[in-house]
């Protein structure tokens, strides 16, 4: 699924992003949420962008409740950025220069 971003549960998050072989940036987000449904399409860009280097994966914090706690995420859209199965920075928030603030978090941990 490569250049696309991806579901993730609280069953398949130790898989699709502590485990990863590249850095995963993780989208914690719900429908209802206006500020996550205008993040979407430049996570989709940023996804394309990156791909083979960056995992994007989407979390839906009403379904998946045991990670997002597990995390203390207590604002959507929240974004976590994991290298080698550890939190290495966080974006909280939709800014209007979101892309480019996206892209300075994620470059340097890209190898």
């Amino acid at each position: 699924m490569a250049g696309k971003t991806i579901d993730t549960t609280d069953e398949s998050f130790a898989s699709e992003v502590l485990e990863s072989d590249i850095p995963v940036l993780v989208d914690y987000w719900a429908p209802w949420c206006g500020p996550c449904r205008m993040a979407a399409p430049v996570l989709e860009k940023i996804a394309e962008d990156y791909e083979g280097r960056l995992k994007i994966c989407k979390m839906n914090v009403d379904e998946n409740r045991e990670v997002a706690s597990q995390y203390r995420i207590m604002s959507i859209p929240t974004m976590h950025l994991f290298k080698d199965g550890e939190l290495v920075d966080q974006i909280t928030g939709v800014t209007p220069n979101f892309e480019n603030d996206l892209k300075r978090k994620i470059e340097p941990h890209l190898g």
